[in-house]
């Protein structure tokens, strides 16, 4: 199975299962890991800038990678997964959670 046919699959999960086990609009709690570089890092944050996030940053143990947290209001499962589709289209490399 190539890539892009798991990815939908997971998307199609992930919507199924965020209609179930939430009233939207809610808060979402998004995970990302990057290599520790501040570009990759500050692209993220851009990402939520406009939408009143709260973002966490931690450096992992060596220093390599930066795990990112980004808690924020959402409007339906959609705008989720659409923001999920953003960062993986604009930040190379990203590992979403």
């Amino acid at each position: 199975m190539d890539n892009n046919k798991k990815t939908e699959e997971f998307y199609i999960k992930l919507k199924a299962q965020l209609q179930d086990t939430a009233l939207w609009p809610t808060e979402y709690l998004y995970k990302f890991i990057v290599v520790s570089e501040d570009a990759k890092i500050e692209k993220i944050k851009s990402l939520f800038n406009h939408l009143g996030a709260v973002i966490q940053t931690k450096p992992s143990k060596n220093g390599k990678y930066t795990s990112v947290s980004v808690n924020v209001k959402m409007k339906n499962p959609d705008a989720v997964i659409s923001k999920y589709k953003e960062v993986a289209e604009k930040v190379e490399g990203v590992i979403s959670l």
